[in-house]
């Protein structure tokens, strides 16, 4: 992997950039710095946003600045970051009945499979948490098997419900709002994505680990009446 790349952001941020290409081996040094840097932040750093490639360190202008938040990062690097990349595994259950899944038969058209084999496809996957962004909770997934990755549609459509389930390519994505999407829907989950906890308030970390697991309608009606009742 090449070195990284720092560009500075106005006069409060620095992006630190390891690649252009998304592969697991960016993605992880991402998460290992992201990691690093919440053990042992450099004086004035506010924040730290990762992405899929990349990682922008915001920071008090009053407090620090370009060059010596570069070189707390430098000497970061030189220590190995590997091992700090594992995440915690979790569980979301989706509900795959076709009332929430309206794009479910054209994905299984444009992979000639059945739908059963595009349901097994997606529950037999490793996905990974890479970034956030769009929208709060939002959390991009990698992993989608080779198999069922379809595009994007060429429009959005509207008010699709939270908790809908989508893939777009090799990514998967649980909405956390009702919403516009392009990206292709394939089920629904009533697991909680928004924590209500200040402290953590989403369910996943960037770089944990996740699997879906099929529930049935009554079980998802189930969760979600007791959702509305917490």
């Amino acid at each position: 992997m090449e070195q990284p790349h720092f560009t500075p952001v106005a006069d409060h941020a620095l992006l630190v950039s390891f690649g252009d290409t998304i592969t697991d081996e960016t993605s992880a040094a991402v998460i290992a710095l992201d990691r690093a840097l919440a053990a042992a932040p450099p004086a004035g750093m506010a924040e730290c946003v990762p992405a899929f490639v990349n990682l922008l360190i915001e920071f008090d202008p009053l407090l620090t600045d370009h060059a010596q938040v570069r070189g707390h990062v430098e000497h970061l690097l030189r220590e190995p970051l590997r091992g700090q990349t594992e995440g915690q595994r979790r569980e979301v259950e989706v509900c795959y009945e076709e009332d929430f899944a309206p794009d479910l038969a054209a994905v299984a058209r444009s992979a000639g499979l059945s739908i059963d084999e595009v349901i097994d496809c997606h529950l037999q996957a490793d996905y990974q948490v890479r970034m956030y962004g769009f929208a709060p909770g939002y959390a991009y997934m990698s992993g989608v098997p080779r198999a069922i990755q379809v595009p994007r549609k060429p429009s959005a459509v509207r008010d699709i419900p939270a908790g809908s389930v989508l893939i777009a390519g090799p990514q998967c994505l649980v909405t956390t709002l009702t919403m516009p999407t392009g990206w292709s829907i394939i089920g629904r989950s009533p697991t909680r994505i928004l924590t209500r906890d200040e402290r953590a308030p989403f369910l996943f970390g960037v770089g944990d680990k996740v699997r879906f697991k099929r529930i049935t309608p009554a079980q998802y009606e189930t969760r979600t009446r007791a959702e509305r009742h917490e």
